[in-house]
Order: structure tokens, then sequence, then C-alpha cells
């Protein structure tokens, strides 16, 4: 009888004893600042290879391949009900595909820095916020359709 009576109050002080140190620990665990989720500071993205058709003399000579990387602020990047490299791909192909400037045979004196520079004013007008810090120009080729057939 005695044992069973020892039983009942070592179970008796083990639960509270367990009470006790989990609510201790909850309200210390309360009191620590919490802890954020994604690091501050700026995300570098790459954007899709995109194919902008070259027509000239009623034809399509070729194509300009370019793909893109922009930099943008992480939290404002996060906030944006929709992601900006869209808004990056449709700017960069309506300048390509638009400027009348463009000698898409010669590209080494098309003017890179304005390109980026206006698209990346563009998406950020689109936007409306300044969401876009840079747009930098990774790949900015002429391919030929005979280069294509070959």
């Amino acid at each position: 009888m005695i044992k069973l009576l020892m039983t009942g109050i070592w179970a008796c002080v083990v639960t509270v004893g367990a009470s006790l140190g989990i609510s201790y620990w909850q309200e210390s665990r309360a009191a620590l600042p919490a802890k954020q989720e994604y690091l501050e500071g700026v995300v570098y993205e790459k954007t899709k290879v995109m194919n902008v058709p070259m027509i000239a003399e009623g034809s399509v000579q070729g194509y300009i391949v370019a793909q893109l990387v922009f930099t943008a602020d992480a939290k404002i990047l996060r906030q944006l009900p929709v992601p900006p490299e869209a808004f990056v791909v449709d700017e960069a192909f309506r300048n390509i595909y638009g400027d009348q400037k463009l000698d898409f045979k010669n590209l080494a004196r098309y003017d890179l820095a304005r390109f980026a520079q206006t698209v990346k004013e563009q998406v950020n007008k689109r936007l409306q916020v300044e969401v876009l810090q840079e747009v930098l120009v990774q790949d900015f080729n002429y391919v030929s359709k005979e280069q294509i057939r070959r």
C-alpha cells in the first residue's frame, strides 16, 4: 500500500514539475525577439533567354538573342504582387524590337548602357515602385537565319 501511495505522489510531482518547466520555457521563448525569415539586401535574378526577330526588307533576317540580369531590393521584391521578370523581358523586347537605330548586323555600336537604363526606368514606372536597382546585360548576340539553318 505504501508503494502505491509513493508512486502516486511521485507521479504528481513529475506532472507538476513538467508543467512548470514547459510554462517557464514558453514564457522565455516569447520574450525573445522574432527572427527575420528573410535576409535584407539586394537580390540578383536572371531573366529567361529571349529571341527578338529582326525584320528588314519585308522578312525576318535573324534574331537578337538576349539575357538580362537585374538587381532588386529583396524587401520590396517580396511585397510585389507579381514578379518583375515578366516586365523586364517585355520592356527589353519592346526596346530591341522597336529601336530604329539598332543595326543588328553590327551590335558593337549599340548603346547597351542606355538600353539597360531605359529598361530599368520603364519597369520601375510600370510597377509604380523603385524595385529595380540595376539592369545588367548578360548576353546580347545576333543570330542570322543562315546560322540557324546550320
